[in-house]
């Protein structure tokens, strides 16, 4: 029996040609990295492969590392079998890893959203035999609102809590959806603050995306300068002393999550603004298509849905299982819902 191009184990997806893993979740001695995400780009690899813009990301989060960037479309070889990245528009360096070998082409996407952000580089169709795709909102409940809507939601909700003399505080994760809401905020509106998690990762993107001015937030800064203004921060921060210098303040969170009903009550949130960093459904959909892939491999997310649907209309798919746990381990679950986690979104 033929071996696969691309082969799921305990450590990540290995390629046996090359002896490479993608993105695995154990310590391998070469590994090929598709974001920054802390589910995707580990510490302990012996050397790391990622393209060119994900490199100081990584380096920022994992310390004094062996890696290697890449540019968009570069070609490199190992043992015979020929790699690539490829825009995922997930966040800021985010890649699809195109694999050839005789002639046959696999692509693993990562993490990955098709509409354009304005900030990540937009995503790219690449043509495949075997496309491995995420499902984190694998299910045709999700369905999202353009990004200009929801973003000028996000500047009415902060104009109209400045009117009435309070802080907005606004949850994203420190990497991807922080940024994405800083480069769409309205700066004419007031003064933009950051806790120091989501200032430090900006201070690392800033060199390759124009976002507006920030302001971090340290022990000297006092509550009446925030009054009015809207501070980033990541959902971590929410209910501990650190909140509290905010009063009074008004809570909001940016994720796809929010999409759920009874999600920003779980999480004691007063406004919900429905913005992922990945495919709804349509766009998992459209981009399969796109690809003229014949065989689909499903991972994380609603996976065995997504993957059952692909079946009755006609595509080869199956699911495996990873260890990617989502964006920074977003997670949203009650007794009625069970969510998979996502990271950043």
């Amino acid at each position: 029996m033929k071996q696969p191009l691309l082969a799921f184990n305990d450590k990540g997806i290995y390629c046996a040609q090359a002896d490479v893993y993608l993105d695995p979740w154990r310590a391998v001695p070469k590994a090929i990295i598709t974001h920054g995400h802390a589910d995707h780009s580990r510490w302990g690899h012996g050397s790391y492969i990622t393209n060119h813009m994900n490199v100081p990301i990584i380096q920022h989060r994992l310390g004094n590392i062996n890696v290697t960037g890449k540019a968009w479309g570069e070609t490199f070889t190992i043992n015979g079998v020929t790699f690539s990245f490829h825009p995922a528009g997930h966040i800021v360096g985010s890649a699809q890893v195109r694999v050839e070998y005789k002639g046959e082409v696999w692509v693993f996407t990562g993490d990955y959203k098709t509409e354009e952000d304005g900030l990540s580089t937009p995503y790219e169709v690449v043509k495949c035999h075997t496309f491995i795709t995420e499902n984190t909102f694998g299910l045709p409940c999700f369905k999202w609102t353009p990004q200009a809507e929801v973003m000028n939601d996000v500047n009415t909700w902060w104009s109209q809590n400045r009117a009435e003399g309070q802080t907005s505080v606004l949850f994203g994760y420190t990497l991807g959806k922080a940024q994405r809401l800083l480069k769409h905020l309205d700066p004419s509106i007031g003064r933009i603050y950051t806790h120091g998690a989501v200032e430090n990762m900006t201070e690392i993107l800033r060199p390759m995306v124009d976002m507006p001015e920030t302001i971090r937030i340290t022990p000297e800064t006092k509550k009446e300068d925030l009054l009015g203004s809207i501070v980033l921060a990541p959902p971590s921060a929410h209910g501990t002393p650190w909140i509290r210098r905010m009063t009074p303040y008004v809570t909001g969170s940016a994720s796809g999550w929010m999409a759920f009903r009874g999600a920003r009550r779980r999480r004691a949130i007063d406004k919900g603004f429905v913005l992922s960093d990945h495919c709804d459904w349509a766009g998992l959909l459209e981009s399969i298509q796109a690809t003229g892939a014949e065989k689909i491999i499903c991972t994380h997310g609603y996976s065995d849905i997504f993957s059952t649907y692909l079946r009755e209309i006609g595509y080869d798919a199956r699911t495996e299982k990873t260890q990617y746990e989502g964006d920074e381990g977003e997670t949203e679950t009650n007794e009625q819902e069970t969510v998979p986690e996502e990271e950043g979104l």
